[in-house]
C-alpha cells in the first residue's frame, strides 16, 4: 500500500468524541499515523507479517494501520472503553480483524486474566488471544522446522509494539511507564512517539533503565494538536515531536533452527 492511500484510510476514521483529559487523549492525526508506520515497515520490516500490539491504542488508529500494512496479528490495548468502542467500529467498517482489550498498559501482564468489557463482541481474555496467536505461530514453524523457545511470562507473542502514549504532562512518568512495558513486551521494536523536548531524558531511560539494545530518533515530526480541552487557548498547537524506534533486550527471545 502506498504512504498516500494509507494516509487516506487513516483520515476517514472516527475519532474521540468526548477525549478525557486525565487521559490525555489526543488523536493520532492521518499523517503523522501513517508516516510512523509506513516507516516501521518499509525501512524495517517490522510490521507486515508480524504481531503487532497498539499500546494505548485510543480509536485504533496505529492499529488500523498496522492491519492494513499485512500485519498478522494485531492487538489494541486501552484503559478507556469508550474509546475502545469507537476502535472497534473502525475496524469493523474497514474489514479489519483486529482484537481490542480493556486493561491498563502499566500493569499489564500479558498472562494475567485481564478480561474484556463484554459488550465488546470481538474483544478477548489476553490469555485466549495468546494460544491462539502461539497455535498460528506453531504451525507456520513447524512447517518451516523451526522450533521457538517463547518465555512462558513476558507477553513474547508480539513482535512489534507501536504507541503514542501519553506525554506525562498530567501524570509526570506516563510516557516512560509504557516504554518500560512495551520493552518488556515486544520481541523485535517498539515505536513510539515522544516530545522532542525530552530527547535526552528518552534515550537515558531506554538504555540504562530498561536496558534497551537500541534507541533511535528515526524522523522528527510535528503533531498538530487541536483545540479539544477548555484550557486550550489556540485552535491548533504544533509540536515537535520524535519518532523513535528501540530494540528490546537480546537475551529475551532464543531461536533455535531444527
Amino acid at each position: 500500500m502506498k504512504l498516500k492511500q494509507l494516509e487516506s484510510f487513516l483520515g476517514d476514521l472516527q475519532q474521540f468524541s468526548n477525549p478525557k483529559v486525565e487521559l490525555e487523549q489526543y488523536p493520532t492525526g492521518p499523517h503523522i499515523a501513517s508516516r510512523m508506520l509506513y516507516t516501521a515497515e518499509n525501512s524495517f520490516g517490522d510490521v507486515s507479517n508480524k504481531v503487532v500490539a497498539d499500546f494505548g491504542c485510543g480509536c485504533g488508529t496505529l492499529g488500523v494501520a498496522a492491519a492494513l500494512l499485512g500485519a498478522e496479528h494485531v492487538i489494541g490495548l486501552d484503559i478507556d472503553p469508550q474509546s475502545l468502542e469507537i476502535a472497534s467500529l473502525n475496524a469493523q467498517d474497514l474489514e479489519l480483524d483486529i482484537n481490542f482489550v480493556h486493561c491498563d498498559v502499566k500493569n499489564l501482564g500479558w498472562r494475567a486474566t485481564c478480561l474484556s468489557d463484554k459488550k465488546f463482541n470481538n474483544m478477548l481474555v489476553l490469555h485466549n488471544i495468546e494460544q491462539r496467536i502461539l497455535n498460528s505461530k506453531l504451525k507456520q514453524n513447524v512447517n518451516s522446522g523451526i522450533l521457538v523457545n517463547r518465555p512462558a511470562d513476558t507477553g513474547q507473542i508480539v513482535d512489534t509494539v507501536v504507541m503514542n502514549p501519553p506525554f506525562g504532562t498530567r501524570k509526570k512518568g506516563a510516557d516512560m511507564d509504557f516504554l518500560a512495558v512495551a520493552l518488556k513486551v515486544a520481541s523485535q521494536a517498539v515505536y513510539s512517539l515522544h516530545k522532542s523536548s525530552t530527547r535526552d531524558h528518552v534515550r537515558k531511560a531506554a538504555l540504562r533503565n530498561f536496558n534497551a539494545s537500541s534507541a533511535e530518533v528515526i524522523c522528527e515530526l510535528r503533531y498538530d494538536v487541536p483545540q479539544l480541552y477548555k484550557f486550550h487557548k489556540k485552535k491548533e498547537v504544533d509540536i515537535a515531536v520524535d519518532l523513535w524506534r528501540f530494540v528490546p533486550p537480546k537475551d529475551k527471545l532464543e531461536v533455535h533452527h531444527s
